[in-house]
């Protein structure tokens, strides 16, 4: 049920901005104390991703009584500021004579439900638990249980598939229950307080007429059910033809067409808030390249203070293609919308241009992402002021980095570059092939 697939798609690692994650400016205090546990955090990160950290682990898998033959990575995700926290595939011998998962991780973790084993290692405490047991989530037992999911969810019918979508640990997962008269609920596992903080958003951008899905019943012990979104998602349009046929001004009405209410909600910090951090992570992850990320980042948060942000309005805060379902050449169903709230519309259109941009190095067959990137960046250029448009683009492509570091996959290096490459040619041109997306205003760099 739970595989290296599900450990969120490949440019959607990145960190986002979590409710309780460090934020700030580049003279917040958080951030200088996010800069000085740097060091720490990358011994972390190399302990976690190494068979080093295999001894710690076994240390608590006799505490939950398993004794492993073989022992993997399977992903591992660090959150600058926040901590390192690695999943891992133990092939259990004697008894249990099964393939079960561990995570562990650096950050303090809150055990209401008990089940944490708390182990020393050379970088510090590791907090272990045993798959599904997330201390963070503590609906995902139900969520992963056939027969809770049916109790809860079935109505009568029989459950013919159950299988992990996604999972961030300690942040949130999605499994796929699918019964046997073909209808599909997408259970969202969310830490404690969110799962009807996010039902409320639903229903809220329903009532407004917002093509999202509706939950099925209310929330359940920190699961939100969801019923399929109309359509195919948004990537599937440019991996075909860059999306040739589809509107750009149909995602500023979608944004335009939220209401009011959204206004309610509390603000979540913008990538651009946490330029210091997420540097530092791209820095961690790609440190023959510190000097460009350096460059980077300091170019980004030298220039935008001359730019215009614009007004606080409601924003969907993670709006990219792959939470954006379309059905021919109309926008069919808006997903993920956890982090609406008060925001800049010129951070939601960043976030499609950053993670439009990073499509070519995340699959190479994305071959038509160059002129849709220069279409929809004209696009949005109108709405908003152009040159931080730019700017903060560039800042959401460079968050993206650290996303493709993965000790466990060969390769993850070379897309991680492409990642900041692409990033880089948002502000002016690389001379590398094959060619990444380019601003559509012109082909000069910046400031030069």
């Amino acid at each position: 049920m739970l595989g290296r697939d599900v450990f969120d798609d490949p440019h959607s690692t990145a960190p986002q901005p979590d409710d309780d994650d460090p934020v700030g400016g580049a003279g917040d205090p958080g951030v200088v104390a996010a800069l000085d546990r740097r060091q720490l955090e990358s011994e972390q990160l190399a302990l976690l991703q190494s068979s080093a950290v295999f001894a710690p682990v076994r240390t608590a898998l006799r505490d939950f009584g398993v004794a492993a033959a073989q022992l993997q990575v399977e992903s591992v995700q660090h959150r600058p500021g926040a901590g390192v926290t690695g999943i891992y595939r133990v092939e259990a011998e004697g008894a249990e004579a099964e393939r079960l998962f561990l995570g562990a991780t650096t950050e303090p973790v809150d055990d209401r439900a008990g089940g944490v084993v708390v182990v020393d290692s050379p970088v510090g405490l590791l907090s272990v638990w045993r798959h599904p047991g997330d201390p963070a989530l503590p609906g995902l037992h139900l969520a992963a249980d056939p027969a809770a999911v049916i109790s809860e969810w079935g109505e009568g019918r029989a459950l013919r598939r159950l299988e992990t979508v996604s999972y961030r640990p300690l942040r949130r997962a999605v499994i796929l229950a699918e019964f046997d008269d073909g209808d599909r609920l997408y259970l969202k596992a969310l830490r404690r307080g969110a799962a009807a903080r996010l039902d409320h958003r639903h229903r809220m951008l329903a009532a407004a007429g917002l093509p999202v899905p509706v939950p099925a019943r209310g929330p359940r012990a920190e699961v939100v059910a969801l019923p399929d979104g109309g359509g195919l998602p948004l990537a599937e349009a440019f991996l075909a033809d860059g999306a040739a046929g589809v509107d750009p001004g149909l995602f500023l009405d979608l944004l335009d067409g939220l209401p009011a209410e959204v206004m309610d909600l509390s603000e979540r910090p913008s990538w651009t808030d946490r330029l210091p951090a997420y540097a530092a992570a791209a820095s961690s992850a790609l440190p023959e390249c510190a000097d460009r990320i350096r460059v980077l980042a300091g170019r980004i948060a030298a220039e935008l203070p001359l730019t215009e942000a614009g007004p606080l309005v409601p924003t969907h805060g993670d709006f990219y293609e792959a939470n954006i379902l379309m059905e021919g050449e109309a926008v069919g169903s808006l997903l993920d919308v956890d982090s609406l709230g008060p925001g800049r519309r010129i951070d939601d259109l960043a976030c499609f241009l950053g993670h439009l941009a990073v499509l070519p190095a995340v699959d190479a067959r994305y071959i038509h992402v160059p002129e849709a990137f220069a279409r929809f960046a004209a696009a949005f250029s109108g709405a908003v002021d152009a040159h931080g448009l730019r700017l903060r683009s560039a800042a959401v492509a460079l968050s993206l980095v650290a996303g493709a570091r993965d000790g466990a996959r060969p390769g993850w290096a070379r897309e991680a570059e492409h990642r900041l490459d692409c990033a880089e040619s948002i502000l002016g041109p690389v001379s590398r092939e094959p060619a990444p997306p380019q601003w559509p205003d012109d082909t000069r760099p910046l400031g030069r």
